[in-house]
């Protein structure tokens, strides 16, 4: 592993993240006009309420809703379905970020308003989505489910709503009542449960996994880890301020972009050779689009090599222990997965800069969404890190032969 090269990468990444931050618009979700300044959050204010709970609280459970939601074909799509929808229930009382179970006791009106909202949009955004992506624009759909090949379109509204809108709603009424069992009245019930773990990436996992609040299938890792990349660092409402709860202490949303960006720049082959992630299972031969070889980068999470670098090692084991969380001791070896967080830790160490794993995400975004598209032809020229891909300057069957 050239630990220069791919600290000169990262380093770039983070740059160009820093200057593309994904924007979440809040000021498109009419019930928080009263939380914004000039489009800008009044942070002086999170602690005040609207109703019964904060405005931190209320932001977090859009957040929530938010990372269920982004696992569509189209981002800005979904995130204008979703602050559509709120705008449209809420006009007719439908406070379901106040109040959960009016999603359910108006099922009707937010199916409708989902089906509405959705046909705005594609009319919108299809032709967009179509030409970006080679397709078709009566393809443009954003409902979806989990599938055993991942996630898929589905037409059916009732199983998308219910599953994607309704598993997070469920689970803020299921806190309140527990919270009504113990006889505590809370103006923040989400935000007492996220911060209970020790760091940022437990807190993630539990998202998930938790046996009684968990989402299980209705989120991926993807959307857990942007939870925590929104939460900590692009809206920052956490009230923590710990090693646990920094911007290295999540791992990185992995998504179709940040693994079609990260194996044509060449920073996942200089960590591995192509039959390493063939073993994996990372690479499926003959499974992508066009019959090409596809990249499911969702399953490099836990993919183990060994680092003899007794400084690197020493920085890794402080990461795992003391940021992220995950370990009580220093592990043997080291997960691809934290690299990132590894290179981001050293950077920021040796060149006193304050960059995040949220940083680093954008930048994947912000190259894989506009200049890396998942087809033979992106936008190479004029990539920003086009003088550091190997894909554009040396191996072109690394954006030839692979599909994400």
């Amino acid at each position: 592993m050239n630990i220069g090269t791919l600290k000169n990468l990262v380093k770039k990444l983070c740059e160009i993240g820093k200057e593309n931050q994904i924007k979440l618009n809040l000021s498109k979700v009419e019930p928080f006009q009263y939380f914004l300044k000039d489009d800008e959050l009044i942070y002086d204010y999170l602690e005040k309420r609207d109703g019964k709970y904060t405005r931190r609280e209320v932001l977090a459970r859009y957040l929530m809703l938010m990372i269920v939601l982004d696992q569509g074909p189209d981002i800005e799509g979904v995130r204008n379905l979703l602050s559509n929808v709120i705008t449209e229930l809420y006009r007719g009382e439908i406070r379901i970020l106040h109040r959960p179970l009016d999603f359910f006791k108006e099922l009707g009106i937010s199916i409708d308003t989902i089906i509405d909202q959705h046909e705005s949009i594609k009319k919108i955004r299809g032709k967009i989505w179509a030409k970006l992506n080679n397709s078709n624009p009566s393809n443009y759909n954003l409902f979806f489910a989990q599938s055993s090949r991942g996630i898929i379109s589905i037409k059916q509204v009732l199983d998308y709503a219910v599953h994607r809108w309704g598993t997070p709603l469920a689970m803020f009424l299921l806190l309140e009542k527990d919270l009504e069992k113990e006889n505590k009245l809370l103006d923040e019930p989400l935000i007492e449960y996220l911060e209970k773990y020790d760091s940022a990436e437990l807190m993630a996992r539990g998202l998930k996994n938790h046996e009684r609040y968990g989402l299980g299938s209705a989120v991926g890792d993807k959307g857990c880890h942007l939870f925590a990349k929104l939460y900590v660092n692009r809206l920052n409402l956490k009230k923590r301020n710990d090693t646990g709860w920094t911007g290295i202490s999540y791992e990185v949303p992995f998504d179709s972009n940040a693994g079609r960006v990260l194996f044509r720049c060449g920073f996942l082959t200089k960590i591995g050779t192509i039959e390493d992630y063939k073993s994996w299972d990372i690479i499926q031969e003959g499974k992508g689009k066009n019959n090409k070889d596809y990249i499911r980068v969702t399953n490099l999470r836990g993919k183990k090599i060994n680092i003899n670098d007794d400084i690197l090692k020493k920085e890794y084991d402080d990461l795992v222990v003391n940021y992220l969380k995950i370990n009580k001791r220093p592990p043997r070896k080291v997960e691809i997965q934290h690299i990132p967080n590894l290179l981001i830790k050293i950077i920021n160490k040796e060149e006193y800069e304050d960059y995040s794993i949220a940083d680093f995400d954008d930048a994947l975004i912000h190259i894989g969404t506009n200049f890396c598209f998942n087809h033979d032809n992106p936008k190479c020229k004029n990539c920003p890190i086009n003088d550091l891909c190997i894909g554009y300057n040396k191996n072109k069957l690394l954006i030839k032969n692979y599909r994400t």
